[in-house]
């Protein structure tokens, strides 16, 4: 088939940036970053924690084509921020949101497996 191999969505090339950012030219504060083997997942995880930024303006992202694995999103931000900082801030927060749950999640794991220990 003319399918390309499972691994080519999730497996980054060799010598390819997993992240790279290209400025706006005719808008400031304004910017392009390009996110290698990511998709609708992510693209929309992270649109939505850059709208809770108040210093974004725009921030939207899209997928070029279904076989190229890679997302493309676009943010302005006002004079305030850039769109690095922007997109940097909201990576960070969602590590930690992630964190957290994660957290969560393997206390109450931990708290069932207590319990059945416990013959409840």
């Amino acid at each position: 088939m003319n399918a390309p191999d499972r691994y080519e969505r999730f497996v980054v090339p060799e010598g390819t940036k997993k992240v790279s950012y290209e400025r706006d030219t005719k808008i400031v504060n304004a910017a392009s970053f390009t996110v290698e083997r990511e998709d609708h997942t992510i693209g929309n995880i992270l649109r939505m924690q850059l709208h809770r930024d108040p210093n974004v303006l725009f921030a939207g992202y899209k997928l070029p084509h279904p076989l190229q694995y890679k997302i493309i999103v676009r943010i302005h931000t006002t004079s305030q921020s850039s769109p690095t900082q922007a997109y940097t801030q909201a990576i960070n927060d969602l590590d930690k949101e992630l964190e957290y749950l994660k957290q969560a999640f393997e206390d109450e794991k931990n708290r069932y497996e207590e319990r059945v220990k416990q013959g409840y």
